[in-house]
């Protein structure tokens, strides 16, 4: 039986045109995009650091974790399988990085040390330069 060499395909997740066009209203709130988007892993990774930059690490944590089995959720239906590229370059798998970065933040400041080291060698495996992109604010 062949084998692919290369590895599994990348996963492409669907466009949110909807959630992107909330994040960017200046009048709603990372809560409220949650709300109207209650499975946008994007919409928990914003409001998880929101949480986090205002020093709530545990709500931030909750967050984050939530954003990572929406974005669990969203890649199964997308086709993953456990394993393989998410990449950055498609924007619509930043929200399920970001939310992976999250948690991965949160629960490093919380000392769960052998999540800190599953999620990121989950980030790096999904795209080894997520998670520089962004820590520098992509």
């Amino acid at each position: 039986m062949p084998t692919n060499l290369l590895g599994p395909e990348p996963t492409l997740l669907p466009e949110e045109p909807d959630v992107l066009a909330d994040v960017a209203d200046t009048e709603r709130t990372a809560a409220d995009v949650v709300i109207g988007h209650p499975t946008s892993s994007l919409a928990w990774a914003l409001l998880a650091d929101e949480a986090f930059e205002a020093g709530k690490t545990l709500e931030s944590y909750a967050y984050a974790r939530v954003g990572y089995h929406r974005g669990l959720d969203a890649l199964r239906r997308a086709g993953w399988k456990g394993h393989g590229p998410i990449p950055w370059s498609h924007e619509p798998n930043r929200g399920v990085l970001r939310a992976l970065y999250a948690l991965h933040r949160a629960a490093d400041a919380i000392g769960e040390e052998d999540e800190v080291e599953r999620l990121a060698k989950f980030l790096d495996d999904s795209d080894p330069d997520a998670a520089k992109r962004i820590a520098a604010g992509e």
